[in-house]
């Protein structure tokens, strides 16, 4: 998964403990199965079993998805003759529609931080990227200084899987960066030699770490008194769904986020639908109430 798919620790270990849960289940069973002498009737069973425990439809996914891999290797190293999770198919998941805010909201939010302190400037700048580049998180907390092109108004990403992208990032934006750059962090005397390229830095001169993205982002959500369940991906969805609102090609928008599979992309398209459903709805002469 490392030297093969390039698939970061944290995606490595969430896969561990996913393949841990078989080992579980064949543990509690009391069964005397090894890896390379499990059926599909055993796994059919253990599905069963993680069902039955009120794990939610996409936690099941997830773990046929850990073990599909797991026993995909084991065929690649001739360690057995058939994948047991070949014909095996997970729940069916329900396409969840992500929290959007509106444009007025990511205005106030902006707005309620306070830019006479360090770390409101420095917070600022954070959100400014989020909402104008659709990062990820980790994509943020890892945002290099080589890395930001202000003259041609670009950015270059490296995100999962270690992919390289180019993002476009706006005039606020980078405004935003310069007053952090120039002011808080030149005036820092504590930068760790490790962390001297990394953007944003916390007070002890080291990288963020996701966490306390997530808490600015929470504080200053509450401060602007908006009450949807706002987080750091909350400004990456809406980033693209109001590009695509806006007119912006799928594809475009695919590569601005870093998506595999443009079917991942086309849930943005869920308030376009929405929009023409519920204007048919009310503008069109057989919905008209008599």
């Amino acid at each position: 998964m490392l030297l093969e798919r390039s698939f970061s620790a944290n995606t490595i270990d969430a896969y561990q403990r996913d393949v841990g849960k078989l080992y579980e289940f064949v543990q509690i069973k009391k069964l005397d199965t090894p890896p390379i002498r499990v059926s599909p009737e055993l796994l059919q069973q253990f599905l069963q079993w993680l069902f039955e425990l009120g794990l939610s439809a996409r936690t099941q996914s997830r773990v046929l998805s850990a073990l599909k891999a797991f026993f995909k290797y084991l065929l690649l190293e001739d360690l057995i003759d058939q994948d047991p999770t070949e014909l095996i198919e997970g729940p069916r998941l329900a396409r969840k529609i992500p929290e959007v805010l509106d444009p007025e909201e990511i205005q106030a939010i902006l707005e309620a931080i306070d830019l006479s302190t360090d770390h409101g400037v420095r917070n600022r700048a954070i959100m400014e990227v989020l909402y104008a580049c659709g990062l990820r998180v980790s994509e943020l907390v890892d945002l290099r200084l080589t890395n930001i092109f202000p003259d041609v108004g670009f950015i270059r990403i490296i995100g999962k899987g270690n992919k390289e992208r180019i993002v476009p990032i706006g005039p606020e934006a980078l405004k935003h960066i310069q007053l952090y750059t120039e002011g808080v962090r030149r005036r820092m005397r504590n930068i760790h030699p490790d962390h001297a390229n990394v953007l944003f830095l916390n007070r002890r001169g080291k990288k963020l770490s996701r966490v306390s993205v997530f808490t600015a982002v929470k504080e200053a959500s509450a401060k602007a008194g908006v009450k949807k369940n706002v987080s750091p991906h909350t400004f990456r969805h809406s980033f693209a769904t109001h590009l695509v609102e806006g007119g912006a090609d799928l594809k475009a928008v695919q590569d601005m986020l870093g998506h595999e599979s443009i079917i991942t992309t086309e849930i943005y398209t869920h308030l376009d639908t929405d929009y023409l459903r519920e204007t048919i709805l009310s503008y069109h002469p057989r919905n008209q109430s008599s």
